[in-house]
C-alpha cells in the first residue's frame, strides 16, 4: 500500500502489514490499560489497628458509661485509630507479550492511517529552538492537536514543542498505545515510518 507525502507530494510505499491491518478494539484497550496500569507507583500503605502506636490501655469502663464498649483507641472507628482495611504496596503491571503488542500497535496505526489521521512528511525540524518557528509549521501542515514522531531525538524539537499544550515530540523507540490515542493528528517523518516498519515486522 502507498501513503501521500504530506509537503512532497509524492506517495512513500509501506507494509499492508503494518498499515493496513485490522483494528482490535479490544486488544487496544488491553494495551492502553496496561501501560497506564505499568505507570502507577503502587507505594500506598497505610496502617492497621495493630500497627498504630498507643492503644494498649482500655479506655474506660466496660460498663456505667453509657458508651460504647471499647477496647482500644485506635479501633478504626475512633480518631487517630487504624484503617480497617489498610492498603498495602501493591504492583499494578500487567503482562502483555511482544506479540500482542506488536499487533496491537499495527492495528493502531492501520486505524489511523484509515481515519486520515496519520500524517506523513518527508523530514520535521527547526532551525533553533523557539515555539515561534514549530507553530509556524505545524500551522502551514494544518496540524494544531498533533503527536510528532521522528526517527532520531532532536534537541531544538524538543525545546520548541514543550511550551504547547497540545503537542508532543517523541522518537520511533518511545512510540506507545496512549500517546497514539491522546492527539487528533499523528505527524510522521518518513524515516521514522521505516524504522516503525522495521520494528513491528
Amino acid at each position: 500500500m502507498k501513503l501521500k507525502v504530506a509537503n512532497g507530494g509524492a506517495e512513500l510505499a509501506v507494509s499492508e502489514t503494518t498499515f493496513g491491518a485490522e483494528y482490535n478494539e479490544a486488544l487496544v484497550h488491553q494495551l492502553v490499560v496496561a501501560y497506564m496500569a505499568a505507570g502507577r507507583a503502587g507505594t500506598k500503605r497505610q496502617k492497621s489497628r495493630a500497627e498504630v502506636r498507643g492503644g494498649g490501655r482500655k479506655p474506660h469502663s466496660q460498663k456505667g458509661t453509657g458508651g460504647a464498649r471499647a477496647g482500644s483507641t485506635r479501633s478504626p472507628i475512633w480518631v487517630g485509630g487504624g484503617r480497617a482495611f489498610a492498603a498495602r504496596p501493591r504492583d499494578y503491571t500487567q503482562k502483555v507479550n511482544r506479540k500482542m503488542y506488536r499487533a496491537g500497535i499495527r492495528s493502531m496505526l492501520a486505524q489511523l492511517v484509515r481515519t486520515d489521521r496519520f500524517v506523513v512528511t518527508q523530514e520535521f525540524s527547526v532551525a533553533e529552538p523557539r515555539t515561534k518557528a514549530l507553530t509556524a509549521k505545524l500551522k502551514d501542515l494544518s496540524l494544531d492537536n498533533v503527536l510528532i514522531v521522528v526517527e532520531a531525538h532532536d534537541e531544538n524539537l524538543l525545546l520548541a514543542a514543550r511550551n504547547l499544550p497540545h503537542v508532543d515530540v517523541i522518537t520511533v523507540s518511545e512510540i506507545n498505545p496512549v500517546s497514539l490515542s491522546a492527539f487528533d493528528k499523528v505527524l510522521v517523518t518518513v524515516g521514522a515510518v521505516k524504522l516503525i516498519e522495521e520494528r513491528l515486522q
